[in-house]
Parts: structure tokens; C-alpha cells; sequence
């Protein structure tokens, strides 16, 4: 789910710093969850902030910084399937990886 407008959680925290209505009634007006709600109005206060956080901002992946690993594994196995891919990755460096496919399918 794509995070919220700017716009929309400005206007989400200035109809809660009005003090005319309640987050429950808040969450209806503007078709979000009270928790969004709540969620906003602690952003606003410990954080002077709005704006939503960047996307993929979690963890990198451990396989970061091994492409060469791959590479290499490639060069020596041409012929492998996928799944041999990452058998053969797991037992070079005891990471468990999993074949995943993008069908370019909308």
C-alpha cells in the first residue's frame, strides 16, 4: 500500500490539532485506520514531521558486496538451472537462498 500524501497527513494532523473532533471520527472523515491517525499525531510531535519515509529503507540484502561469488559460481557452472544456482550457493557459503521468478504478469 502506497504511503499517504504529504497534503493528506497535513490535513489528518491539523483537523486533530483543531480539537473538535476525535481520531475515531478522524480515521472515518478521511477513510484511514486510527492507528494511522494516532500514528501521524506522534510523528508530528516527536518529530516536527510529516513526510513519509522513503521506500526501501529497510535492511540491505546479505548478499550485498558477494556478487563476485556469483559471478564466479556462473563462470564455473554455466549450465545450471536455478534451483541448482542455489544449491550450489548455499553450500559455498551457507546462505539458504530461494528462486524466485517475475512473470512480468500485471
Amino acid at each position: 500500500m502506497p504511503a499517504l500524501s504529504l497534503d493528506l497527513r497535513e490535513r489528518i494532523v491539523k483537523s486533530y490539532e483543531e480539537g473538535t473532533t476525535s481520531i475515531r471520527k478522524l480515521a472515518e472523515r478521511f477513510q484511514v485506520s486510527k492507528t494511522t491517525v494516532h500514528k501521524l499525531i506522534i510523528l508530528k510531535r516527536e518529530t516536527g514531521q510529516l513526510a513519509p519515509k522513503r521506500p526501501n529503507g529497510g535492511k540491505p540484502s546479505p548478499l550485498v558486496g558477494k556478487e563476485a561469488e556469483g559471478m564466479a559460481m556462473v563462470v564455473e557452472h554455466p549450465d545450471y538451472t536455478l534451483s541448482e544456482y542455489c544449491q550450489e550457493w548455499l553450500e559455498r557459503t551457507g546462505m539458504d537462498i530461494a528462486v524466485t521468478v517475475d512473470l512480468g504478469i500485471d
